[in-house]
């Protein structure tokens, strides 16, 4: 079976996704039976949004359109100065980068730890300036930032932290839920996410005022950045099995890792501390000019890899501050490629002829 690969503005093709679930199905039924698909104000999104705060284990979670438009409302939520600044890695989501401008925020760029995609906290600290007001962190490609370090630098500095986790549902940081190490985290639920709808996002914060905010500014009448109860709905059956999903991802990708760890043309980094999510699962490639040619031979057989992000370190200065050379990142942008998460719930056969496609391509 060929499996397509796919972007984060995409919504896939391939038959592994979204996953043919039985409860999945009942929830649509369900919600057309009883009329609850078209409503404004249903019992979905009340449940899902309550569902959420009980699993993450914080008292607010608020739907909206998209995860990238969470980011945004996060952002706004934190009450910052017009002009303040953001840090954040010059690795990551471009949508985050836009967040912050469309905030009336001014973005900072941080470089990431070399072999990782988190943030490198030891340059995020000396990245401080009297004018940045706030960090926006991001777990991606099975990475983990450090977000003990990273809370520690923000309160001695007085700076309020975004923590996206649209990457990560159901991570684990020392033990508690990525998201929350935060002010405010954020989900999404686009439609090549590990809890899909095909569109739409969460924030959600143990700060009353910042889920006030977030309320006021989406409040137009009626909320501006709706998720529908439809999507509410087919994500609550999702969530009840995000837990047992994810153990079964983090095995299939120990034997993704252990194809490549040999090899000396695929990077494979350690272990991310803690027990992460795989949204994506990431590796450096040795000599970046080969990627393309990579990734496709590798579509070919039918494995859906991709190269990562384009990074932000080439936006010129006249869009944000740069803090330093931004080498990690430079680096990441060139010679990232991703595994998307798909084949890791892929049948026992097909998970093997995978792992061995990347042992053979990787040379591991």
């Amino acid at each position: 079976m060929v499996v397509r690969s796919v972007s984060d503005s995409d919504s896939p093709q391939s038959p592994l996704w979204p996953l043919a679930d039985d409860d999945v199905k009942d929830a649509l039924l369900s919600a057309f039976a009883d009329g609850s698909w078209g409503k404004y104000q249903g019992p979905h999104i009340p449940q899902l949004e309550a569902d959420l705060a009980r699993y993450l284990d914080v008292p607010h979670a608020f739907c909206c359109a998209s995860g990238t438009i969470a980011v945004e409302i996060a952002l706004r939520a934190l009450n910052l100065p017009e002009g303040a600044e953001v840090l954040l890695a010059a690795y990551d989501f471009a949508g985050n980068f836009r967040a912050i401008q469309a905030a009336g925020l001014r973005p900072a760029l941080v470089d990431v730890a070399a072999d990782r995609w988190r943030v490198d906290v030891e340059q995020l600290e000396a990245a401080i300036i009297p004018e940045t007001k706030a960090i926006l962190v991001s777990h991606l490609h099975g990475d983990l930032a450090e977000m003990p370090e990273v809370m520690e630098i923000a309160r001695r500095h007085q700076l309020q932290v975004v923590e996206d986790a649209c990457q990560a549902p159901g991570a684990k940081i020392g033990g508690r839920q990525a998201g929350t190490w935060g002010d405010v985290g954020t989900f999404s639920f686009g439609g090549s996410k590990l809890l899909t709808a095909g569109r739409g996002g969460a924030i959600f914060t143990a700060r009353d005022d910042i889920y006030q905010r977030a309320k006021v500014y989406c409040e137009r009448g009626n909320h501006a950045f709706p998720l529908s109860e439809l999507q509410a709905a087919v994500l609550i059956p999702q969530l009840a099995k995000l837990e047992l999903r994810n153990q079964r991802r983090a095995v299939a990708v120990a034997k993704f890792r252990d194809a490549t760890r040999h090899s000396e043309t695929w990077i494979t980094p350690p272990p991310a501390e803690g027990s992460p999510a795989y949204y994506k699962v990431g590796w450096y490639l040795a000599d970046p000019t080969t990627r393309e040619a990579v990734c496709a031979r590798l579509k070919e057989n039918g494995v859906a890899i991709d190269a990562g992000f384009r990074g932000f370190a080439r936006r010129p200065a006249a869009w944000c501050r740069k803090a330093g050379e931004l080498v990690q990142a430079r680096r990441a942008a060139e010679a990232t490629i991703t595994l998307h998460h798909p084949i890791l719930l892929a049948e026992e056969a097909e998970l093997t002829r995978a792992v061995e496609t990347v042992r053979q391509i990787a040379g591991g």
